[in-house]
């Protein structure tokens, strides 16, 4: 997990008409627009392409040198030693074992690796870098100088044009920088602890981080605006997260989480590259073991103008079975939250948390099993049971 604080600037889209700041300085969006006047329809508007989100506060890592890829490939989770140009995906740094560390979405334009962290979670991940250099031609760089936007959806086209305006890479970068997440593909070589990416609530949700020059971030939301899309908060932006089942690193990576607990080994794993830390783990989990927690989505009820806190414990009959990872209030399911409990917490009982009790849905299947786990377990048969 991260051990820094994030860099605490305020957003100077803050200037933007309607704009409500976020003054927690414990929240990881410290400085950030809250909303514009209505989270409700600002999320709307962001699941029809029609707006964008200020992600300033959010790091950027640039990676260059001729061995950067190599290297990169065989310190993580992912499987990039043949990534192209233009192409985008995210990969996961775990301890010795097995347990999630960090995560960021990655984009190649061919001559630099660009790397997308959480906020307060970018200098972490260079410090882990830089220490593993060596004799490898590679140099890592934390970019404070560069901001991102994100969107969804036909709003890309948008902001593809603004960040090919609003970067000035020079001969560091061929391609203008614009990150697709992968969530919810199931990528090849990976695995779903979750359902088929058909069935998966965010399958038609396309997500785009675009790099921008800082100094060119407000100007780049006032052209954005003169496109027909409105900005919109960071509370929308969270409410799209947490009902498309996305784990953020700033708050679902808990204490000792594991990939396979959050149904991170669909976009960021894969399970047939060469030796990284934590690989053993992640094989054995899969092959032999269950993961001893699983995110569930949970439909609160209780107080209209609260929310549980990131870390309020579960209690089901008066025992604490997990914790809430993330709570947000939607705009058609209103108050609901990501919580990670025990695998055996039975799905059909009503969860408490603090002042609010609510129903499961399955994220994680409680059985334990990933798409591509054995139907028993390898040696049964030498044991004389299946």
């Amino acid at each position: 997990m991260s051990d820094s604080q994030p860099t605490r600037r305020v957003s100077p889209l803050l200037q933007l008409e309607g704009a409500v700041a976020n003054e927690d300085e414990s929240s990881p969006d410290y400085g950030m627009a809250l909303h514009y006047s209505s989270p409700s329809r600002e999320e709307r508007a962001l699941l029809a392409g029609q707006a964008f989100t200020d992600l300033s506060h959010c790091e950027v890592l640039q990676l260059t040198g001729p061995d950067r890829i190599s290297w990169l490939n065989s310190l993580t989770t992912q499987k990039i030693d043949q990534i192209q140009a233009g192409e985008s995906t995210e990969l996961l740094l775990l301890d010795p074992n097995g347990h999630l560390q960090n995560a960021v979405g990655v984009f190649e334009d061919g001559a630099t690796t660009w790397l997308i962290a959480d906020s307060g979670w970018g200098q972490p991940m260079a410090d882990f870098l830089t220490s593993m250099k060596f004799m490898m031609r590679v140099e890592v760089s934390v970019r404070e100088d560069l901001a991102i936007l994100g969107a969804l959806g036909t709003a890309a086209d948008s902001l593809r044009d603004v960040a090919a305006t609003a970067q000035s890479l020079g001969s560091e970068g061929k391609l203008p920088v614009l990150w697709r997440d992968p969530w919810p593909g199931t990528g090849p070589g990976s695995a779903t602890y979750g359902p088929s990416d058909a069935e998966h609530p965010a399958r038609e949700r396309a997500v785009y981080l675009a790099i921008v020059e800082r100094t060119e971030l407000l100007a780049a939301a006032e052209q954005l605006i003169t496109m027909v899309l409105q900005p919109a908060g960071t509370e929308a932006w969270e409410a799209v997260r947490v009902t498309s089942w996305r784990p953020r690193p700033a708050m679902e990576i808990v204490e000792r989480a594991l990939p396979h607990e959050l149904d991170w080994l669909r976009t960021a794993v894969h399970l047939e590259k060469g030796c990284y830390r934590g690989q053993e783990t992640v094989a054995k989990l899969i092959n032999l073991g269950r993961p001893p927690r699983r995110l569930v989505m949970v439909y609160l009820e209780g107080p209209v103008d609260e929310l549980p806190n990131h870390g309020d414990v579960v209690v089901v009959d008066e025992r604490v079975v997990g914790t809430i990872t993330s709570a947000v209030r939607d705009s058609e399911d209103g108050p609901v939250a990501l919580a990670l409990v025990r695998r055996n917490v039975p799905v059909d009982r009503v969860l408490e948390v603090g002042n609010f009790r609510g129903g499961q849905q399955v994220i994680v299947d409680p059985g334990g099993k990933s798409s591509v786990s054995p139907s028993s377990r390898p040696g049964a048969e030498f044991r004389g049971r299946r």
